[in-house]
């Protein structure tokens, strides 16, 4: 691998790391960037979706349907675009909602698990009653709520950064095995 690749990869895992931290440090910023983003992607979806379904109508069904469904992407990333700080604000509720919902969805499906004899039913049950509690608790205070976001998405951020700077030692051992079965393989044959 070229030293200016391995250069550009240390470059984006420091620079991840450090807009992890900036994500944990400034958690109103992060939601307004993440709602935008979400805006963006929406867009963009429905959009390709658009441009999909105008370019195969003629031989795929359904074109009106999905042509209704990228329509509805296309507005539904206007408004979210138009309207951030709502989406902004609203994030954090969609969170600790969606933590609730997933919390009883666990604790329900434990029973399944003890049925068919696994051992550790009740973990299941306990870490289902607990998500659903953390998300009640987040539904009541969205604020708190809104930085268990930002942190996780800040936390997710430098584990990739992390990831790439260790990737860096892992292609470096990498290239010195290749260059060592090269060596030996050079040796065999001449």
């Amino acid at each position: 691998m070229k030293k200016s690749t391995k250069i550009w990869i240390c470059i984006t895992g420091i620079l991840l790391v450090v807009l992890g931290i900036v994500c944990i440090a400034k958690p109103a910023d992060t939601l307004f960037a993440t709602a935008w983003m979400i805006g963006v992607f929406t867009l963009v979806s429905g959009i390709a979706e658009l441009a999909f379904t105008l370019n195969t109508q003629h031989f795929l069904p359904n074109s009106g349907t999905r042509m209704l469904s990228a329509l509805l992407q296309i507005i539904l990333g206007c408004i979210f675009l138009a309207s951030n700080l709502f989406l902004a604000a609203s994030l954090p509720f969609i969170f600790a909602l969606w933590v609730m919902i997933e919390g009883v969805v666990i604790a329900i499906r434990a029973f399944d698990y003890k049925k068919v004899g696994f051992k550790y039913w009740w973990c299941l049950l306990l870490l289902g009653i607990v998500g659903a509690v953390l998300g009640c608790l987040g539904l009541r205070y969205p604020k708190a709520a809104g930085c268990t976001l930002t942190t996780l998405i800040g936390i997710g951020i430098i584990a990739n950064g992390v990831a790439y700077l260790v990737a860096i030692a892992g292609l470096n051992r990498f290239e010195k095995k290749l260059n060592e079965a090269k060596d030996a393989f050079r040796d065999t044959i001449g």
